[in-house]
């Protein structure tokens, strides 16, 4: 996929207007100004290592013309960018002003502890920028008790990934619902024992983000509206079980108990999986035929589904929040709706970025190197998406590690209630811990 020429990137930027708004405060107190003249500001803005970075240096001159502001960014690895955060946010850093983030993983933890300005007046106020063009599921996870603290810019949704050929073969349509694409694995599988019918992350940890679209469609949840542990419950017992048999029942193969998704689309790319439940933003992996086999026999559906319905996740992997401690707020938010407009988002879905405004996936230019299938199946699932793929608490890792256990042991044949008992009484003692 080819990013524009830069002159047209130019001039789509140069159009891009630096919104109006109204006069809000945030939650220190102080006023932003989205109007204020920035002319001679210096702003810094600290981003990870990404794509979206990437096009977003090669456009911050227009933005710097258009205002008179000086932009100075500072790249880190992901884990280089949260060890910076801990310690800066942490030590009340005003050298900060724009922060991109994980809103998964720091979320809670960031906005908990006041490093994020309150942007709700600003976004809400904002009518040309348009906040309601954000999907619900991504702009949820940048809400933090009934407030707006950041900005999604990238997200993703589980997609169900399939071989067409293979269903063509046996006479089957693509699976709308969980239990025909049980039937269909099934089907596949014994016309040909070499292939599995479906395949899946098997790691404790790695799991528990694509096993959450079976969870949330089957009526279950992590955490119910108490804050307790909502794992043991007869929804979450059965998705537990329908995914490990899915994957277990299904194949001839010895299966890897410690598959993240490079290793699950590693085995559907060489042609030996006929369906898996993953991430869009992963789609080029399939696609590509330096990659994958089956290149051309991809397709791409909304996740079927469960008993309560589809609901895949539908989240944001990063976003953009003001630093609580910035003093400079105003030209941040003039950053961010800059970065993060209708017209930018058009330019960077061109790149293989999947934004969070659903005005874009209407935009057949943004979206004309997309297969048209998966197209269809991001407006679906973006719709019925759930804003969280795990447990939203401070200690993330700690809490996929628990929930995570039940799925290793249903994919290999175990005693799921017992598992499920025992996750459920260590999660629930890990969320009183969490809250304190």
């Amino acid at each position: 996929m080819k990013y524009a020429s830069k002159p047209a990137r130019l001039a789509a930027v140069a159009a891009v207007a630096v919104v109006a708004g109204t006069l809000a405060g945030c939650s220190t107190g102080s006023a932003v100004d989205e109007n204020a003249d920035i002319d001679g500001t210096t702003l810094r803005v600290t981003l990870v290592n990404h794509v979206w970075t990437e096009a977003i240096k090669e456009l911050i001159p227009e933005f710097e013309k258009e205002t008179g502001a000086k932009v100075e960014v500072t790249q880190l690895a992901e884990d280089q960018l949260s060890d910076q955060y801990n310690v800066k946010l942490n030590a009340g850093t005003d050298e900060i002003d724009v922060m991109m983030y994980r809103p998964l993983q720091e979320n809670k933890l960031f906005a908990g502890n006041g490093y994020l300005a309150d942007l709700t007046e600003l976004a809400e106020g904002d009518e040309e920028w348009d906040w309601s063009d954000f999907q619900e599921g991504p702009a949820s996870l940048t809400s933090y008790e009934d407030e707006i603290v950041a900005v999604p810019i990238i997200t993703e949704r589980t997609v169900l990934y399939y071989r067409k050929d293979l269903l063509a073969e046996a006479g089957l349509e693509v699976p709308t619902t969980l239990e025909e694409l049980d039937a269909a694995a099934a089907a596949i599988h014994e016309r040909h024992p070499d292939v599995a019918g479906y395949i899946g992350r098997t790691g404790k940890s790695a799991a528990v983000t694509q096993f959450s679209a079976f969870l949330f469609s089957e009526g279950g949840a992590w955490i119910d509206e108490d804050g307790k542990s909502a794992i043991g419950s007869d929804e979450a017992r059965k998705a537990y079980a329908f995914y490990g048999d899915l994957i277990r029942n299904h194949t001839t193969a010895t299966i890897n108990p410690e598959m993240s998704w490079a290793e699950a689309f590693a085995v559907f790319q060489q042609g030996q999986a006929a369906f898996i439940a993953d991430a869009d933003s992963l789609y080029k992996n399939m696609t590509d035929p330096s990659q994958s086999t089956v290149a051309d026999q991809v397709g791409f559906a909304p996740f079927p589904a469960g008993s309560a319905g589809s609901k895949p996740y539908n989240v944001a992997a990063w976003a953009l929040g003001i630093n609580e401690t910035s003093e400079n707020q105003s030209a941040a938010w003039q950053f961010i709706t800059w970065a993060t407009s209708k017209e930018m988002t058009a330019e960077l879905t061109k790149l293989g970025v999947t934004g969070a405004r659903s005005s874009v996936w209407e935009d057949e230019d943004a979206t004309a190197d997309y297969p048209a299938e998966l197209i269809e199946a991001i407006k679906v699932n973006g719709e019925n998406g759930v804003g969280q793929d795990r447990p939203l608490v401070v200690q993330v890792a700690q809490a996929r590690e628990i929930v995570g256990e039940p799925i290793v042991a249903a994919i290999a044949g175990g005693d799921v209630d017992a598992a499920v008992d025992a996750a459920d009484k260590a999660f629930g003692d890990f969320l009183v811990e969490d809250a304190e």
